[in-house]
């Protein structure tokens, strides 16, 4: 079949418009990877050469999705895409050209430890205090001055700043930074951050640079548009300048990354940098039943700045979404556990279908307590990575040295690692000797005994030992990696290790070896498409590039995930919990102090409403332990934003104070909250349609005792309707029948649970 035979109309108008400015408006589900997908394949068939395509993602998953997509439609011919994430891409323009700008082609890149390490030996020479100038909030305050392309030099040039951090206590930050960016300049080493401001800065000083880049890209894509800072969108613009063929791909509706420096402005005020730009709405949602999407739309559209659109689908009705309310957080996960246990025996679901989702981290200890009394396996998202382990970091840390000696956090990360002799006291000395000359600590090093130091034959020794490495890297990257792992020392002292943390790390190291085998096995192409050998300057770029949104969901293996709503951005389950709907943690008390903050936190309500596909649920708890302290809470704004008639509240006071039990979906848990009225549910839809609505359940329904149920009773289920049980397994608590239902199918329930009437 054509491929734009399986588009909609809306998402073929979009992938057929090639030239000119283009803006695709991608609400949830509504088929944004097979658009882009499809946008760039379409290209190639109306014969755009492939390596005039820039296409610009925010994780290198995506970008490996869409290539393994695009290799499917067109073959060999997708390898030759520039296609990748911001950092990736820019980072491989540097290794071009960096040298413009005074770097080497081998920089580092530094990782937010790296960078906090830096900051912390900086505010001891300083003499600075490191509670008032804490490292975290110093590099958060540096990254958001880089993002808005403020250098430190502007910084300690603008005295309204000055001022602003006088009266903070903290008048020494600005020299702070720029002591930070002269090191990381000295060092040959750039942090994540640096890859989007110098090359900024590459464009903006060698015009040259930049009419070279903006010829060869022709055509350039942006997906998750809405997530793009300041520095990235000067940076996008300035490279479409000649051609103009822009094409922007998100849903303002979806920007949770203010914190990050994302700008939502970018977005919305696209037209106003691109006036002939061309709209695209893609408004089906292909993911969700029709009442989330509804809900869904009920809510966003209470904030003021958005795009308007009017999302709907085709898809069955859905049940309505619960709404739980717990007494403490603990009850909360109890009944949360509880929940997904009965949704698994009733509808035969794994796992891995189930998703909670909640605003901060610290709210999963009572979702993991509960999950693991009821045996139900789980994974959280958002731990420590693999290649933060501390055995991992200090191999990476030799091949770092071995690639760029100026990088200092990667010197004195292995300088004695194994133990050789060079102490912290020999380190200070040397490198007060590199602050003085200001240059690096391997300079030094190199030239210990012509400064004057004495017994430094260890220092030689280890020098020695690093440039012996370096003629080797233009071999095979792996051939390498194991040779340094080897005459290091390092796997030696890992393998004399035989206590059980030993064991663990030197099979964690054995690992990264095996995917540095893996890495320099797989064939890669130049800029100009020749096929070559990768080297470990090559896989240490591509490690130093990998983005937490890139760590495996690893939603194959059954169990259910647990993550914070900014984490679960991109993914889907069938079933989804999000908890704690409370004033003051969702929306955060943190996000109340403008409306744009507020707005914010609404969109990422949004964001978790829609990432469930069947069935979605909504907790909060009246009480929460805060710092070892019971301390009261009330409903979020949220659940009384949300239209009501998409509701199911169980376990609920109603308006008149008196308590309703909800029972299996029915509607004495239908109650009310804060006085909200009951609806009829209805489904909007952008244009009169006709589809089935599933009709209310009985309030007077009642289960019968299902105790001496036998094959052959004819039975009535809420949700199911009427059926004959086929046959019995298992005792006690643990029984179920099967049942063939008339129009919902064969089904096992878990008789504890599935509240039958027995017919005859």
């Amino acid at each position: 079949m054509d491929y734009l035979e399986t588009l909609n109309p809306s998402q073929r108008a979009a992938v057929e418009q090639i030239d000119g400015p283009v803006m695709i408006i991608a609400g949830a589900g509504s088929g944004k990877t097979r658009v882009l997908t499809y946008r760039i394949v379409h290209m190639l068939r109306n014969g755009v050469d492939p390596f005039q395509i820039l296409s610009l993602t925010f994780t290198n998953k995506a970008a490996k999705e869409m290539r393994h997509r695009i290799y499917e439609a067109v073959g060999s011919e997708s390898r030759n895409l520039w296609m990748g994430t911001f950092h990736s891409i820019f980072s491989r323009i540097l290794r071009s050209e960096s040298e413009r700008i005074g770097y080497p082609r081998n920089f580092t890149i530094y990782d937010s430890d790296d960078s906090k390490s830096l900051i912390k030996t900086i505010l001891g020479e300083m003499k600075l205090d490191d509670k008032l100038y804490k490292p975290s909030n110093m590099l958060s305050r540096i990254s958001s001055a880089k993002n808005a392309l403020i250098s430190a030099d502007e910084y300690l040039g603008n005295s309204e700043f000055s001022e602003n951090d006088s009266s903070s206590g903290r008048p020494k930050f600005g020299f702070l930074f720029k002591a930070y960016q002269d090191r990381c300049f000295r060092a040959g080493a750039m942090d994540f951050d640096d890859l989007l401001v110098n090359t900024h800065k590459l464009f903006a000083n060698h015009i040259d640079v930049l009419n070279k880049y903006q010829h060869m890209f022709r055509y350039i894509m942006v997906d998750e548009f809405q997530d793009t800072n300041h520095a990235q969108y000067m940076i996008i613009k300035k490279l479409s300048m000649v051609n103009e063929n822009i094409a922007v791909v998100g849903d303002d509706a979806q920007s949770i990354y203010a914190f990050r420096g994302a700008n939502i402005r970018n977005i919305l005020g696209f037209q106003k940098d691109f006036p002939d730009v061309k709209t695209f709405k893609l408004e089906q949602n292909y993911r969700s039943t029709q009442v989330i999407v509804n809900a869904a739309s009920s809510i966003i559209e209470k904030n003021k700045d958005q795009i308007k659109k009017k999302v709907w689908t085709d898809n069955e009705a859905g049940e309505r979404i619960r709404v739980l309310r717990a007494l403490t957080d603990n009850e909360e996960g109890k009944m949360v556990a509880s929940a997904i246990f009965q949704d698994k025996m009733n509808s035969q679901a794994n796992n891995k279908d189930f998703a909670i989702l909640y605003r901060t981290n610290a709210q999963s200890r009572s979702m993991e307590e509960a999950l693991r009394k009821l045996n139900i396996p789980y994974k959280i998202y958002g731990g420590l990575s693999f290649y933060q382990r501390k055995e991992v970091k200090d191999l990476l840390g030799y091949y770092r040295l071995v690639l760029n000696p100026r990088d200092e956090e990667a010197l004195k990360r292995v300088i004695n690692y194994p133990t050789r002799g060079i102490g912290k006291t020999t380190l200070e000395k040397l490198a007060l000797v590199a602050d003085q000359h200001k240059v690096s600590l391997w300079q030094v090093m190199e030239q210990v005994n012509q400064i004057g130091f004495k017994n430094m034959t260890a220092v030689e020794d280890f020098v020695t030992k690093i440039k012996s490495f370096q003629i080797m890297l233009d071999r095979n990257a792996y051939d390498v990696a194991m040779h340094i792992a080897k005459e290091s020392g390092v796997l030696k002292s890992l393998y004399e290790d035989k206590t059980v943390e030993g064991i663990a790390r030197y099979e964690n190291t054995e690992a990264l070896l095996n995917g540095i085998k893996e890495f320099s096995i797989e064939e890669a192409a130049d800029d100009d498409g020749v096929l070559k050998s990768r080297t470990l300057a090559d896989f240490m770029a591509d490690v130093a590039l990998l983005t937490n949104d890139d760590k495996d969901k690893d939603q194959d293996q059954d169990h259910v995930s647990l993550m914070t709503i900014h984490s679960a951005k991109g993914l889907e389950y069938k079933y989804v919990h999000v908890v704690g709907l409370e004033e003051n943690l969702f929306p955060s008390q943190l996000s109340l102090n403008s409306r744009q903050e507020l707005e914010e936190e609404r969109r990422l309500f949004y964001v978790a409403i829609t990432r469930a596909m069947k069935k979605l649920t909504i907790s909060f708890a009246t009480s929460r332990f805060k710092f070892g302290s019971i301390v009261n809470s009330e409903p979020s704004r949220f659940l009384s934003e949300l239209d009501p008639q998409y509701l199911h509240f169980e376990n609920m006071f109603s308006a008149k104070g008196q308590y309703s039990e909800g029972r299996d979906g029915g509607s004495k848990g239908s109650g009310t909250m804060s006085g909200l009225p009951k609806k009829a549910l209805t489904i909007n839809r952008p244009q009169p349609r006709t589809a089935a609505v599933a009709p209310p359940l009985d309030p007077n329904f009642e289960p019968d005792d299902t105790s001496n149920l036998v094959a052959g009773n004819k039975v009535e289920h809420q949700r199911f309707g009427k059926g004959i049980v086929t046959g019995m397994e298992g005792n006690g608590d643990n029984r179920k029948a099967n049942i063939d239902f008339d129009t919902s199918g064969k089904k096992v329930l878990v008789l504890k649970f599935a509240k039958l009437k027995i017919i005859e």
